[in-house]
Parts: structure tokens; sequence; C-alpha cells
């Protein structure tokens, strides 16, 4: 009961503060401008100085590099809102006292990081919603349409990607004593995890390997299923969320 209570107070902190606006917001427009950056390449190129020349070799464009357009656009910016918009949950509630206002009702300590990580996912998953949706309609109207389904799988793969970075900037914020420190510690975490995803031992187990799953889903082409990634970007998430919770616990509020 008080885990809803908790969770019912961050949701609408998310509307209050317009988090979940601007999410939509920004997973909207990227959605939408994904297909037409795919389409327009080739003429971007040819207005650069000097690059004219190499503007006949680049492939007509089609629905493959409107989908990796999207992908990398939504990736990119899902993890730098993850960092933004998560990096002071726990940190700025510590500085202005109002967490320990919240544990006295009594709320557990694991149920208010709880609360936090479910109202992020809840407001990623809706401000993928907008995105996925415009990039969809568009995408269908420039190249043609995708199969609905083999979308859907991309974009939740796409979601547990970016809420890896959520519960990690979520850890760093929890272990941090200023928004500063909470800032850089994610960016740390977060840029491990880039560089461990690059190793080729490493490559098919990290959450990066859910967008190419997703991606060869999407396009009907043959990609081996990353069930390691999936697993692994999972236990991410939960090792985050349980290593907050630890560090929490033993805080002075």
């Amino acid at each position: 009961m008080m885990f809803l209570v908790a969770l019912r107070k961050e949701l609408l902190e998310q509307l209050r503060t317009h988090r979940l606006l601007a999410v939509a917001v920004v997973f909207f427009a990227f959605g939408l401008l994904s297909p037409l950056l795919a389409l327009l390449a080739p003429q971007i190129l040819a207005m650069v100085p000097g690059a004219e020349q190499f503007s006949g070799l680049i492939p007509e464009p089609s629905v493959t590099d409107a989908v990796d357009q999207y992908l990398k656009n939504m990736s990119q910016f899902g993890i730098i809102l993850a960092l933004l918009l998560t990096m002071g949950a726990v940190t700025q509630e510590k500085e202005r006292g109002t967490a320990a206002l919240m544990l006295v009702k009594p709320l557990p300590r694991g149920a208010f990081l709880s609360a936090k990580l479910c109202a992020s996912a809840v407001t990623f998953l809706a401000g993928l919603l907008f995105g996925a949706v415009a990039s969809y309609a568009y995408t269908a109207l420039l190249f043609g349409s995708l199969p609905v389904g083999a979308w859907a799988a991309l974009n939740a793969l796409l979601w547990v990607y970016l809420m890896v970075y959520v519960a990690l900037t979520l850890l760093a914020s929890t272990v941090s004593r200023s928004l500063v420190t909470a800032g850089a510690v994610a960016v740390g975490l977060m840029a491990t995890v880039g560089v461990a995803g690059a190793l080729p031992p490493l490559v098919r187990y990290l959450p990066g390997r859910l967008l190419v799953w997703g991606a060869g889903q999407a396009l009907g082409a043959a990609a081996a299923p990353a069930w390691p990634a999936l697993a692994m970007s999972l236990g991410l998430i939960a090792v985050a969320w349980l290593a907050a919770a630890l560090s929490f616990r033993r805080q002075e509020l």
C-alpha cells in the first residue's frame, strides 16, 4: 500500500515538473524526424562544401535507413534524458529534506526507490509510445509500412535498453551527496557499460545488442535472438536497484 502511495506521488511529480511532457516531446520529435532525415541524407551531404562528389555514392534511402536512424536518435537522446531527468531523483530529495519526510510515514526505503524507478519506467514507456507511433506513420508514408508486431517488439527492446541507463543513473543519484557528483558517477557508469559493450567477447551480452536484435525484428532480417543481452540488461537493472537500496539503507537522512 505504501508503495502505491509513493508511486502515485512520483507519477504526479513527473506530470507537475513536466518531465513526462519533456520525454514525450523529445521522443515524438525525433520519432517524426528520423525517417525524414534518412530520406534527405544524400541531399544534406550534397550541401556540405567539398562533399558533393560523394553524395552519389550513397545508396538510395530505404526503410532500413529509417529504422537505423530511428534507433540511433532514440537511443542517444534517450540516454541523455535518462541522465538529465534521473540524476537528481534521490539526491535532490535528500538535499531538500523531502526524503526524510517521506520515510517517516513509514515508507520502506526499498519501496521509495522502487516507486522512483517504476515512475521513470512509465514516463519513458509513454514517451516511446509517442515516438514509435510518429515514426511508424511517417516511415510508412515515405518508405512503406513495417509489421506492427515487429515494430512493437523493437520498441519494447529499446525501452529495456533505456531502462538500464535510468537504473544506473538512479544508483548514481542514490549513492551521491550532490547533483554534480551524481551526474559524474552516472556518466562513469554509462561509459563503463558502453565501453564494455564494444569489446568483442562481451558485445552479445550487453544492452547494445538489443538494438541490433530489434532492428532485425522490424526489418524481417535473420538476426539471431539476443536473449543473453536481454537477460543481462534486466539483470543490470535489478543489480543497480539492489545496490542503490543497500546504499540508501545505510545513509543518514
